[in-house]
């Protein structure tokens, strides 16, 4: 049977051992084909190959629902429910996403892009079936990477007490993004030693019931697995150790690296893309490692991604018990960074944005009430970073701002990033947080001298009259843009460099109101509740005409930015007529 005559797991439950084998080799073929060529999850999927196909082969999706934790491994379930030409012809490579969406397909029942959600969302739909009297199957799939998220355990400490079906399946392939870290992977590891006989097993002290299932890439040992617990009458836990990146040697013996990937040449791996030049990753990431060799105290943390944030093997092995991965743990990092920041230690965390937003209450209580010195170093945050929905970034600015004592600072170019990173980590008085540039790498040459430490003063780098542009973090270079096509029409704005997105300089902007009449806020994120709108409300009892650039309060999905930002009013041309028009 070809992989694109598949309509419906209805398709596969009459196929032979064999015939389901050479499906999964189709699978697999079709997954290194298409990442090669358009980029994405590369191990997970290829890991997860035969415990998809045997799952629906087993089970009646979507009567029997499946969940999927991150869903970045359901490449296979999107293949079996109907959408094997995305993965077939690259012409369809955009029609799907790379995640589980509930608008492709009934068998998805989530967008989940974020870790350790699976469990809690299947117990929901337990919990809903049994309140209906209904007894389908309920399946929830969960990486041994994303168990270290604060989430799972919650989840399971829940499941443990439903007394219903409920089958839990833990992809153990030894490997998070980078290498796993915890004490609990220890547990899994003597787990896998002993054929799952070891008296260490967590989900046996939480109270649910387990089965080890050594051969996870194995079609007829999982299929004899699913059966045996279809229609269970309780939960259990089905501990599953399969190989990441399984069926493309090169994926096999670089998990780091090919756990998503841009597209790369299927001969040896290596990416198409060239290497550009200097990045502000790799700022940061220079500098921590500089910091680490001179001062004990400068630790470096991160939650289980730390090769996008220029950390690799041999560095965090160079930089020993100063470099810290907490795993799939955000909630854990910040809190403890507050613990270290309270000790004497200099915390630097390196997070993205959208993981980031997981991390609230722990921003609010465990660091920003005590005001503890943490760093906190916030990547992806823009309009030009991640689009899909499950990881949009842009939502930090009315997010981090609404916190007291916290102070936000968004740098314009490579000095300004270095210079706002040597004062966070030596300075004792706040935690701060830096929006790290998204984009082109702009170097001026020069340091920045600024002193961070009298907060909220803006730099005013062009002076004129009638309009001023306050251009936040990367949007200052639209500000500058649009300046210089004003200036072609006889209009002289003045430009102002924010740098901080927490706080107003009161003073400038009542300054501003001498020799202006009209005020633009650009920023690179969501409008409502963000730093332009507090601009405007500071201006609200004056005459001051305020206008804020930004993007509406939407979750965007698999966008193009410049076409978002178009729509949102947001280019040179559309800034340029309204500073006309409000001058007027």
């Amino acid at each position: 049977m070809h992989l694109i005559d598949v309509k419906s797991p209805a398709d596969l439950k009459g196929l032979s051992i064999a015939e389901l084998t050479d499906l999964a080799a189709q699978s697999r073929h079709a997954i290194v084909t298409k990442v090669s060529e358009h980029g994405g999850h590369c191990g997970p999927p290829l890991g997860a190959v035969e415990m998809i196909m045997a799952l629906h082969y087993v089970f009646n999706s979507p009567v029997d629902k499946i969940v999927y934790d991150v869903s970045h491994q359901s490449y296979v379930h999107k293949m079996v429910t109907g959408r094997a030409l995305a993965f077939l012809d690259h012409d369809h490579y955009d029609d799907v996403t790379g995640y589980t969406d509930p608008t492709e397909s009934d068998h998805d029942f989530f967008n989940v892009g974020h870790t350790s959600t699976s469990i809690s969302l299947a117990s929901g739909l337990a919990t809903a079936r049994n309140l209906k009297g209904d007894s389908e199957n309920i399946i929830a799939i969960i990486g041994d990477g994303s168990l270290s998220g604060g989430e799972s355990f919650e989840g399971l400490d829940y499941a443990a007490t439903l007394d219903s079906n409920m089958i839990i399946i833990v992809n153990d392939n030894d490997q998070s993004i980078a290498e796993n870290h915890g004490g609990l992977y220890r547990g899994l590891r003597e787990l896998r030693e002993t054929n799952g006989e070891s008296s260490n097993n967590i989900f046996k002290a939480i109270g649910l019931d387990y089965r080890f299932v050594a051969k996870g890439n194995d079609l007829e040992t999982l299929i004899n697995v699913f059966q045996d617990v279809k229609d269970i009458d309780h939960p259990i836990v089905l501990h599953i150790v399969t190989q990441k990146g399984k069926g493309y040697t090169i994926a096999e013996q670089n998990k780091e690296k090919f756990h998503w990937t841009m597209p790369f040449d299927l001969e040896t791996g290596k990416l198409k893309a060239k290497d550009n030049g200097p990045t502000y990753v790799g700022t940061i990431a220079n500098y921590l490692m500089e910091q680490i060799k001179v001062d004990p105290t400068v630790v470096a943390i991160c939650a289980g991604t730390p090769g996008g944030f220029g950390f690799n093997f041999e560095w965090r092995k160079a930089a020993g018990k100063q470099y810290i991965d907490v795993g799939i743990a955000e909630e854990h990092a910040i809190a403890m960074s507050s613990g270290i920041a309270k000790n004497g230690g200099k915390p630097v965390f390196n997070v993205y944005s959208t993981f980031l937003q997981r991390t609230y209450d722990q921003l609010v209580q465990d660091l920003c009430v005590n005001n503890n010195s943490a760093v906190i170093i916030n990547h992806q945050a823009s309009v030009y970073g991640m689009n899909d929905v499950t990881h949009l970034g842009f939502f930090d600015i009315p997010m981090l701002t609404s916190i007291p004592n916290l102070v936000y600072l968004v740098p314009t170019n490579n000095e300004e990033l270095l210079a706002m990173t040597e004062y966070a980590v030596h300075q004792h008085e706040h935690p701060v947080a830096i929006r790290v540039p998204v984009g082109e790498f702009i170097s001026t040459g020069v340091a920045d001298t600024t002193d961070y430490s009298l907060l909220n003063k803006y730099e005013v780098t062009r002076r004129g009259e009638g309009i001023a542009l306050l251009g936040l973090g990367n949007f200052y270079h639209l500000a500058n843009q649009v300046a210089d096509e004003l200036a072609k029409v006889g209009i002289n704005a003045t430009v102002v460099n924010p740098k901080f997105a927490s706080g107003l300089d009161e003073e400038l902007l009542k300054d501003l109101k001498v020799n202006h009449s009209v005020v633009f806020t650009l920023e690179d994120g969501v409008v409502e509740g963000g730093w332009g709108q507090r601009v405007a409300s500071f201006y609200g009892p004056s005459a001051m005409r305020v206008k804020n650039y930004g993007i509406a309060k939407e979750f965007h999905d698999r966008y193009d930015a410049a076409e978002l930002l178009q729509e949102n009013g947001v280019s040179v041309e559309q800034i340029v007529n309204d500073s006309k028009s409000m001058l007027c």
